[in-house]
């Protein structure tokens, strides 16, 4: 193993869909330049113009299933039926390799996962919404998926809230400066810079 190998971390973002991880690990990976973000698979069908390797590794179901078989996967789940995401082993090797600490903005679920395969070299973080009123209208103001989804995400963010404390850190993410702050300070915290 190389010495890169060893000395990588991961830092786990959580959240339920609309809290704003993804905008907070985006203003991160632009503040630290060590880290790099982890590209997950999924067995999901290509939205708007996402692109395969840069937004997600895009799958058939069959060749998803196929990978977990083949034990490609740090960690996966199905999280609709047919609709698979995963962590690839190939993707935190690539980044470690390079010597960089890598970043994952991943679902609740996903995220307790991997931190308990790497335990004490990951740090986790979930971002909570300030209410799920905020959440709802937050995913209404997206108006990218039809209502039925959206009340679907809105059941689920109430579960994976019940799980929260299973992480490292909590962050309210009411005003997005501030919760950009609180995520900068716990990585230098947990990178040593």
């Amino acid at each position: 193993m190389s010495h890169s190998n060893t000395s990588g971390k991961l830092i786990i973002f959580s959240a339920p869909s609309g809290a704003g991880k993804t905008t907070i690990v985006h203003h991160l990976l632009k503040q630290f330049p060590m880290l790099e973000f982890s590209v997950s698979a999924t067995s999901r069908a290509v939205r708007g113009d996402e692109q395969h390797g840069v937004d997600y590794y895009f799958f058939s179901e069959d060749e998803f299933r196929s990978r977990v078989v083949a034990e490609e996967f740090v960690e996966w789940e199905e999280v609709y039926p047919g609709q698979m995401y995963g962590t690839l082993k190939s993707e935190v090797e690539r980044i470690w390799r390079k010597g960089h600490h890598v970043i994952f903005d991943v679902d609740v679920i996903g995220g307790m996962n991997l931190k308990k395969q790497y335990g004490g070299r990951a740090l986790s973080v979930f971002v909570e919404p300030p209410s799920m009123e905020v959440l709802e209208q937050r995913l209404r103001h997206r108006a990218t998926e039809p209502e039925e989804k959206i009340k679907m995400r809105i059941a689920k963010a109430g579960s994976e809230l019940q799980f929260k404390n299973r992480f490292d850190h909590v962050i309210t993410n009411n005003i997005l400066e501030e919760s950009f702050l609180r995520a900068e300070a716990l990585i230098r915290k947990f990178l040593h810079l």
